[in-house]
């Protein structure tokens, strides 16, 4: 039988807002000091306002926590491989505002961490190998958005994770990762995205997305859903064969950090139960 202490530490995606105002959520993150993933940099006017306020705040709200602290990068109407130079200086202004936010959040923590979204749609997929291939394109053009906030990123000590959203081939994300060469660049999975993609457009299961991105996986979101859509669930109550995706988790050199990325987050101390009881997680 698997030892409870021997089982990874589940962190959780919340607000500031959620970590205040949702009860039992505080010593839920602080009494096992799970890592956290901040989404107040999402909102399309929050790196309009006072970003450093947004910082600030998160550490005050951090204080005397000692786990992991990320961000979810803003993405939406940020297209990571636009081939728009005007809106390409936009982008990159939103991802390198997020960055100082969470630097001046996570000021002297480990590994933070900020996730950006996959630049590989359906359409993409569906049309490789074809006279609409895109694929060097994509490439070029996520280099051209990201120099400056990869550069950023290093400096600061933070890892940029690609999240996996319409993906259908779980290796083109690690491969667009390893083109940079650096290691301030790596993976992230998102559980129901990839049991969405599976389910609805022929992509393979959500352990194959582990074991594409093998060493290069740093991060996933752990959520539940049906394969036919983007649920975010709490755990148990979709049909993602998660002790598949453990088994593959626990083959990889070392565990990534897995984020509980919940619609309602109040669910986050019930997956947790849910995982323990199956031996898989805490």
């Amino acid at each position: 039988m698997t030892h409870v202490n021997s089982l990874p530490v589940l962190g959780v995606a919340l607000t500031l807002e959620d970590l205040e105002g949702v009860e039992g959520l505080r010593d839920f993150v602080f009494a096992a000091d799970r890592d956290v993933e901040l989404r107040d940099f999402i909102p399309v006017d929050a790196l309009g306002r006072d970003w450093r306020e947004i910082g600030r705040r998160g550490r005050r709200a951090f204080a005397g926590h000692r786990g992991r602290i990320g961000i979810h990068g803003p993405y939406e109407g940020l297209m990571v491989d636009t081939p728009d130079p005007e809106v390409r200086a936009i982008v990159q202004r939103r991802f390198l505002a997020a960055l100082d936010g969470l630097a001046e959040m996570a000021e002297g923590r480990e590994a933070p961490h900020m996730v950006l979204h996959s630049p590989y749609t359906t359409w993409h997929g569906h049309n490789r190998v074809t006279e609409w291939d895109d694929t060097e394109g994509i490439r070029a053009r996520t280099h051209a958005v990201l120099a400056p906030v990869v550069a950023r990123a290093e400096a600061l000590g933070v890892t940029l994770v690609f999240e996996n959203c319409e993906d259908m081939d779980p290796a083109e994300r690690v491969a667009l990762a390893a083109s940079f060469d650096t290691g301030a660049v790596a993976v992230s999975l998102d559980t129901g995205h990839a049991h969405y993609a599976h389910g609805a457009t022929g992509a393979p299961p959500v352990d194959a997305f582990v074991r594409a991105a093998g060493a290069r996986l740093a991060h996933v979101h752990v959520q539940d859903a049906d394969g036919w859509g983007d649920r975010h669930w709490q755990i148990g109550r979709g049909n993602i064969p998660w002790h598949a995706v453990f088994a593959a988790l626990a083959a990889l050199p070392e565990m990534p950090r897995l984020i509980l990325e919940l619609a309602d987050v109040r669910g986050a101390p019930a997956s947790a139960r849910w995982l323990e009881g199956q031996g898989l997680a805490r």
